[in-house]
């Protein structure tokens, strides 16, 4: 009887034993903590290799006249019914001044969302000599750009210029076999005759890169149509840049810069400063770095966050609650304008489409990418909305 207590009491006790650790187990398998999944927003990105050789006066200019066109043109794709980042990065290869032992290329811009940047790089390059060498360009945008690992981010390379495809030390099917393991098409633009560029190899490149060959009269202006909004579209562009607060060691640099490349667009044409103004109305054209009310878009707590001496002058004696309402009024401004330029630019561009269908299409640089970034997007599964 004694024995049979001891072990009921010994059953009992494993039992409860067992059933402590397995609460205990189940408590601990409660508080494990999973990390939240972070995804990125999608992006568009596009590396623009520009042949600066001495004979290529023409597609620098071509580049100048149709950058805001190009992003404006990839404002227009969705992906999910989101706007996805846009990052442009800046090559040049082919120039003399550049060093023999850096195959004669260099990296201007970073894949950036900066604008601004591209806009000014874009601006101070220049022509001179001539190696190009194609396939090194294209190696080293694959390899130093920061390109976007998930599938559904849209990345291809632009190569501009003239000449053999296949110069140089490094083998360009090499470099583009490269490229389309990262998920980057490569795109050729021949400046001359198509069936020289056919000959050159430049076809033959993008083939190999499952991208577009196009060839563009580079020596050719690129014709703009002015429409009735553009005047409207410049006063509205005066105004959005009053709603720019500049703040950090780069600020007021920044600041005067955005100023210089309004200029610059206009230097082009009347056409060309309105482009760059409706840009400015779009939600990629953003300035984080160096504007306060971006920045607060971005960090609702930025402001208690910056030292006084990094604020404008104006703003260095003024306190927290004082800059919160400022800075909510320039944000609640620049809304208005934006909501003004984007409807007027819809308009803009409405005129431009009718009036274009009256003529040829001009085989230009900003055409050539405009139509192979519409194409490649909605095989990506991008939507185009105007």
């Amino acid at each position: 009887m004694k024995s049979n207590l001891f072990i009921s009491a010994l059953l009992a006790t494993a039992i409860s034993f067992a059933s402590c650790n397995s609460s205990n187990a189940n408590s601990k398998k409660n508080t494990v903590i999973e990390k939240p999944i972070t995804t990125e927003n999608t992006k568009i990105q596009v590396a623009l290799l520009l042949d600066t050789s001495g004979s290529m006066d023409g597609l620098i200019d071509q580049a100048k006249s149709r950058l805001w066109n190009i992003v404006n043109t990839l404002t227009t794709l969705k992906y999910d019914g989101k706007t996805p980042d846009i990052e442009i990065a800046l090559y040049e290869y082919g120039n003399d001044g550049l060093s023999q032992k850096s195959n004669y290329i260099r990296q201007i811009a970073p894949l950036s969302t900066d604008l601004d940047l591209i806009s000014e790089k874009l601006f101070a390059l220049s022509t001179n000599g001539g190696n190009e060498y194609c396939g090194a360009v294209i190696q080293d945008a694959t390899k130093k750009l920061k390109w976007a690992k998930d599938d559904n981010n849209m990345k291809l390379i632009y190569i501009a210029g003239n000449e053999e495809f296949n110069q140089g030390g490094i083998n360009y099917k090499e470099a583009i076999s490269d490229a389309l393991k990262n998920g980057i098409y490569v795109n050729t633009i021949y400046c001359g005759d198509k069936a020289q560029g056919i000959r050159e190899l430049w076809k033959n490149g993008a083939d190999y890169g499952k991208g577009k060959y196009f060839n563009i009269d580079s020596n050719e202006s690129v014709r703009y149509i002015a429409t009735p909004y553009d005047d409207e579209i410049t006063k509205c562009n005066e105004k959005i840049n009053k709603t720019y607060i500049s703040y950090g060691a780069k600020g007021s640099a920044k600041k005067m810069n955005q100023e210089t490349q309004d200029k610059n667009a206009q230097k082009v044409s009347a056409s060309n400063y309105a482009e760059r103004a409706v840009s400015k109305s779009k939600a990629v054209y953003k300035n984080e770095s160096w504007d306060l009310v971006d920045k607060v878009k971005e960090d609702n707590t930025a402001i208690s966050k910056i030292k006084k001496e990094e604020l404008p002058a104006e703003l260095q004696n003024k306190s927290e609650a004082e800059i919160k309402t400022i800075v909510e009024q320039k944000t609640k401004e620049r809304a208005t304008i934006q909501k003004e330029i984007g409807e007027l630019g819809k308009k803009r561009q409405q005129f431009i489409d009718t009036e274009t269908k009256k003529t040829k299409k001009q085989d230009d640089l900003g055409n050539a990418i405009n139509t192979s970034i519409v194409g490649f997007a909605k095989v990506k599964g991008y939507t185009v909305e105007k």
